[in-house]
């Protein structure tokens, strides 16, 4: 399976603040990651 873009640590953290902002103004993990331009990924391991 392709893999999307590799981000540089310079375009990761501005994202990470915009979508901390955006969650604490109440909206969702997946809507602020679908409005910063990245996939929410949720990975789930069984035991």
């Amino acid at each position: 399976m392709a893999r999307g873009k590799k981000y540089s640590p310079e375009e990761i953290i501005p994202k990470l603040r915009e979508a901390e902002v955006l969650m604490s103004q109440g909206t969702t993990q997946e809507l602020a990651a679908n409005q910063i331009g990245v996939t929410p990924t949720c990975k789930q391991h069984s035991s």
